[in-house]
C-alpha cells in the first residue's frame, strides 16, 4: 500500500518498513518456500532458511548463484551462465516465470525445480536487484512418470514428496521496500498478515489469485471467512491462531472456500510475528493451493479400493473354476465313458448324448455368468432378480449323478425371488447342498424351505437393516452332525471338523456370500441328528 506521495507504508499497525526492518526480515525467514535475492552482478545477497535447507548448504557471501552449484536444463545438459534466468532478467529487465531446471546439491542428489525470477525496482523504476523463488517439483515429475508407466493398471503411487525448505539471511542492508514488494508479487502463495484476533491487515497478489478477493474487499475481515461452515462451528480458525500463539507455528490442510463459493484444498502455515522485544504483534498466514495433489491422492485411494474388489473377484473366480465347474465336467466325462460302452445301442447312446449336451450347456451357462461377473466394475452392478427355485433346480441337475449314487432326497417348498448376485447365490446353495451330501448317513434327506422373518427375529441381529423385510431360508439334513460348540468354527477359512475330503473354504465362502448380500448365516447341529443352516436375506 502507498500514501498519496507514493511512499511505501505498511498495512500492519505500528509496523513501518523504515522503523522496524527486522519484522519484515522475520516475515521472509518464516516463509516456507526457498527465496533468495541477487544484486546487479548476480551475486547472492540474501537467502532465507528455506533455501539453506533446500540447497543443503549455505552459500558464501557474494557467490554467483550459477557458480554455487551445478545447474542443468530439463534435458540434462549443463546450463550456461549466459542462459541462467538470473542473468536473463539482469540483461532484459523482465520477469522469468516457472523456468524448469535441474539442480545438483552438494551431496550429488538432483532436484527438479521451477524458478521464478522477478526484477526489483526502486521508487524511480530503476533495477536494483532480482528476487528468486524456488519451487521443488521433483515429486510432480516422479508422479507424472509413474502415472505414464502405470497407465492402464491399478497401482498405488508413492507418497507425494513435499518438503518446504528454509534458508538464512546474510544481508539485512537492502531496503524494506524490496521485501514488501516481493511479498505483494508472489502469486503461487497467499501471504496474509493477521492481527491478534485473526483480522486481515495485508493481502498479496497470490491471495487474490487463490481466494478471489481483492485487497479492498478483504482488508478488515476475519480470516474465518475462508473456512467451511462446519469448520467455523468447530472453531478451527480460532484453534489454529491459539496454537500459533503458544507454539509459534500452526499447520493444517483442508478444504477452504473462495469468494465465489467454490472450494480448494489448502495447505496452511500460520506463524507468530514478534517485535524487537519478542512480543507477539500478529501472525503471517501462508496458504498454498494443493487441490491437484488432493484429487490425485483421492484417485489413488479409489484405485486401491477397486484393486481390492478385483482381488476378491479373482479369489472367487479361482474357487468357481476349481469347484463349481467340476460337477458339469464330471457328468460329461462319465456319460462320455458310458457312451463309448453303449455306442452300439442307439437308444442308450441317444440318452447319454442328451445328458452330455445338457451338462455342456450348464457348464457354458456358468462360464457366461463368470464372464459377466468379471466385466462389471462395481458390486452394485452385479445385483439382479434371482429365482431361488431356478438356482436349486440347476444345482440338482449339476449334482444329478451324486444324488443318484447316494440316493439323496431333496425336499423344498416354493422359494422366493431375491435381489442378488446369481453366480454367488448358486455358489451358496451348491456348497450347502454338497456339504449335506458329503456328511450324510444312510437315506439322506435334505430339506430346503423359506418363510418371512419376523421383526423380533431380525432385531436379534444388529448388523441387519431393520427397516427392510427379510426372508429366512433353512437348509436342513439328517447327516452325521457335530457338536454345537463348533458352530462358529465351521465358517472359518481352511477349518475342517473331520478328516473328510475338501478344501475347508466352502462354508467360509458361504458366510462371505451372505455378508455380500447384507444377510446373516448361522448353523445348529447335534451329533447323529443332522445339521441345519439358517440364512436371513433382505427382500427387495
Amino acid at each position: 500500500m502507498e500514501n498519496a506521495d507514493n511512499s511505501p507504508v505498511s498495512s500492519f499497525p505500528g509496523l513501518t518498513p523504515h522503523s522496524h526492518p527486522a519484522n519484515y526480515i522475520s516475515l521472509l525467514e518464516a516463509m516456507p518456500t526457498p527465496i533468495y535475492i541477487c544484486d546487479m552482478d548476480g551475486r547472492i545477497t540474501f537467502f532465507n532458511p528455506a533455501a539453506t535447507k533446500f540447497w543443503g548448504i549455505a552459500p558464501e557471501k557474494g557467490v554467483l548463484w550459477h557458480m554455487f552449484m551445478k545447474i542443468f536444463n530439463p534435458d540434462g545438459s549443463l546450463l550456461t551462465a549466459n542462459d541462467c534466468p538470473v542473468n536473463e532478467v539482469l540483461r532484459e529487465n523482465h520477469p522469468v516465470r516457472h523456468k524448469e531446471l535441474i539442480i545438483e546439491r552438494h551431496n550429488g542428489v538432483r532436484h527438479d525445480i521451477k524458478l521464478d525470477v522477478q526484477p526489483l525496482l526502486d521508487t524511480a523504476g530503476s533495477l536494483t536487484g532480482i528476487l528468486c523463488i524456488i519451487t521443488d517439483i521433483t515429486h510432480k515429475k516422479l508422479e507424472d512418470a509413474l502415472q505414464i508407466e502405470d497407465e492402464g493398471r491399478y497401482r498405488s503411487l508413492s507418497q507425494v514428496l513435499e518438503k518446504m525448505v528454509a534458508e538464512r539471511t546474510l544481508n539485512l542492508k537492502k531496503s524494506e521496500e524490496r521485501y514488501h514488494k516481493m511479498i505483494e508479487e508472489v502469486q503461487d502463495y497467499a501471504i496474509i498478515l493477521l492481527d491478534h484476533d485473526g483480522y486481515i491487515l495485508n493481502w498479496n497478489l497470490g491471495a487474490q489469485k487463490i481466494k478471489g478477493y481483492t485487497e479492498e474487499e478483504i482488508i478488515g475481515k476475519n480470516f474465518r471467512i475462508f473456512y467451511q461452515k462446519h469448520d467455523q462451528e468447530g472453531k478451527l480458525p480460532e484453534k489454529l491462531i491459539t496454537r500459533a500463539l503458544y507454539t509459534g507455528r500452526a499447520t493444517h490442510e483442508g478444504w477452504r472456500v473462495r469468494k465465489d463459493g467454490s472450494t480448494f484444498w489448502g495447505s496452511v502455515v500460520i506463524t507468530a510475528l514478534h517485535d524487537d522485544e519478542n512480543n507477539i504483534i500478529g501472525f503471517t498466514k501462508v496458504t498454498r493451493d494443493l487441490t491437484e495433489r488432493k484429487l490425485a491422492d483421492d484417485r489413488m485411494q479409489n484405485y486401491a479400493l477397486e484393486i481390492e474388489f478385483r482381488n476378491k473377484q479373482l479369489e472367487e473366480y479361482a474357487y468357481i473354476a476349481s469347484h463349481d465347474l467340476q460337477e458339469p465336467l464330471r457328468k460329461i466325462q462319465i456319460f462320455a465313458e458310458m457312451l463309448e460302452t453303449n455306442i452300439s445301442d442307439p437308444e442308450k447312446a441317444k440318452k447319454q448324448l442328451e445328458k452330455i449336451n445338457l451338462a455342456a450347456k450348464r457348464m457354458s451357462s456358468l462360464i457366461k455368468d463368470v464372464l459377466k461377473y468379471s466385466q462389471l466394475s462395481r458390486a452394485d452392478e452385479l445385483f439382479e432378480d434371482v429365482s431361488l427355485n431356478t438356482v436349486i433346480a440347476s444345482i440338482k441337475d449339476d449334482f444329478e449323478l451324486l444324488i443318484e449314487q447316494k440316493q439323496v432326497v431333496i425336499v423344498q417348498n416354493d422359494l422366493p425371488v431375491l435381489k442378488g448376485i446369481p453366480i454367488q447365490l448358486n455358489q451358496l446353495f451348491a456348497n450347502l447342498i454338497n456339504n449335506s451330501i458329503k456328511f450324510s448317513s444312510d437315506n439322506p434327506v435334505i430339506e430346503i424351505y423359506s418363510e418371512n422373518a419376523g421383526i423380533d427375529e431380525i432385531s436379534n441381529y444388529p448388523g441387519l437393516n431393520h427397516s427392510q423385510g427379510h426372508v429366512k431360508i433353512s437348509v436342513k439334513d439328517n447327516g452325521v452332525g457335530f457338536e454345537q460348540q463348533y458352530g462358529e468354527q465351521v465358517f472359518r477359512m481352511f477349518k475342517r471338523l473331520t478328516d473328510n475330503s475338501g478344501t475347508g473354504i466352502g462354508l467360509a465362502l458361504c458366510k462371505k456370500i451372505v455378508e455380500n448380500h447384507n444377510g446373516h448365516i448361522s448353523v445348529s447341529s447335534e451329533p447323529g441328528k443332522g445339521t441345519e443352516f439358517t440364512i436371513l436375506l433382505p427382500v427387495g
